[in-house]
């Protein structure tokens, strides 16, 4: 089948508009996920009494699931993703706070709920609808100075970080918080405000030391001189030892066998020993790439919003792939955070998903300022104040 620029149907538009490079770095990732679930998933399931290859095929379940939310959101215009981002906001809030009272428990946090024998970590799915909300109220403030745009948005951002650190995630608290410290960054805020706001976080990371015991733990043998072989911190730190520059080949590796998660927090450290230090630079320097190519693509977008929002997502993909690998490698304290697209996980995979689908979305080619490629007719999110604004001033 060959598509022509004179097709007006929804796929040629979406096709002659939508980052190829970007698509296809997505899709590499996903294959790269399928394989090594076949790698790293048997041995936690049969250590669980699950059969053998459970893991390996819920994987693949969800990413075929992933892969048509990632396609079906691209397929949105700019406003329709924005419109999206409000009601799935909405629904995941609404979602944290019965979290809170009646989630499961699990590793002394209260993360999940339990729907028809399915675990749904709410948060997940309200990072990238947080982002598209926030980068649109930030927006605001630029088209309408009357309109109280800042501290909107100021009060989402207070309602979703409290609502994380009361489960606790600390994690997710820190990857939210450095997405919307970035478009806080690009509004052009004062600096004492950034000041003020970043000794607020720091204050609310030494309480959580103090308060939360399983944070305290962690951070603590993180600190610590002496790395408890036995620890899952141990075992991942010495896959690339035992890995070396190429693995010790497919199959081959044997710490899987020992690390409770290697199908999920753990599997970096799993390709690391099987396939080596140069493939986990291949794969580090893919996570780059498509969150560069998202960078530069917003840099070259006209519509403030749309770039606000591009650059939160990409900060939410980025950061949580080099806090995993962080957490492998040993630079980082435990975190409890998948690897994007790869590490085993529904919740991670369609959040994950989520967020690259709107990503794709914003960043695909528009005819010119104002119009979107999907509907040359309709108006994009354009919050740049024009002459007639400054006029009715």
């Amino acid at each position: 089948m060959r598509l022509s620029r004179a097709d007006q149907s929804l796929f040629a538009r979406w096709w002659f508009s939508v980052d190829h490079l970007q698509l296809l770095a997505v899709l590499c990732l996903l294959a790269v996920g399928m394989v090594v679930s076949l790698a790293a998933s048997p041995s936690v399931a049969d250590a669980k009494g699950l059969p053998t290859y459970y893991f390996a095929k819920r994987h693949a379940v969800f990413a075929v699931i992933g892969l048509l939310v990632i396609i079906g959101l691209s397929l949105q215009t700019a406003s329709e993703t924005r419109r999206l981002a409000l009601v799935v906001f909405a629904l995941s809030l609404a979602g944290l706070i019965i979290v809170s009272f009646v989630g499961v428990e699990a590793n002394g946090a209260r993360r999940w709920l339990r729907v028809a024998g399915i675990s749904i970590q709410p948060s997940e799915v309200a990072k990238p609808a947080f982002v598209i909300l926030a980068g649109w109220a930030f927006a605001e403030t630029r088209r309408r100075y009357d309109m109280p745009a800042f501290p909107i948005s100021l009060g989402l951002y207070a309602v979703f970080a409290i609502l994380l650190l009361m489960q606790p995630d600390v994690g997710q608290f820190i990857l939210v918080t450095a997405a919307w410290g970035v478009m806080l960054f690009l509004s052009g805020i004062s600096i004492l405000w950034l000041a003020g706001l970043a000794a607020a976080g720091g204050i609310a990371l030494v309480v959580a030391f103090f308060a939360m015991p399983h944070v305290q733990n962690r951070l603590v043998q993180f600190l610590s001189s002496d790395i408890d072989a036995s620890s899952q911190i141990g075992q991942a730190y010495r896959s690339f030892t035992q890995g070396g520059l190429f693995g010790a080949g497919p199959g081959e590796g044997t710490i899987k066998t020992s690390l409770p998660d290697a199908h999920t927090d753990f599997i970096f450290a799993v390709i690391a020993e099987e396939y080596g230090v140069v493939v986990c630079l291949m794969l580090l320097g893919l996570y780059a790439f498509i969150v560069l190519r998202a960078f530069v693509r917003a840099i070259g977008e006209p519509d403030i919003a749309i770039r606000f929002a591009i650059m939160g997502l990409a900060v939410l993909f980025g950061g949580q792939a080099l806090i995993n690998m962080g957490v492998n490698v040993g630079l980082l304290p435990a975190k409890g955070m998948t690897l994007p697209l790869i590490s085993a996980g529904g919740s991670s995979m369609v959040g994950i998903s989520i967020t690259l689908g709107m990503m794709l979305a914003l960043t695909r080619q528009r005819a010119s300022l104002g119009t979107y490629a999907d509907h040359p007719n309709e108006a994009a999110m354009n919050f740049e104040p024009t002459a007639a604004n400054e006029a009715s001033r």
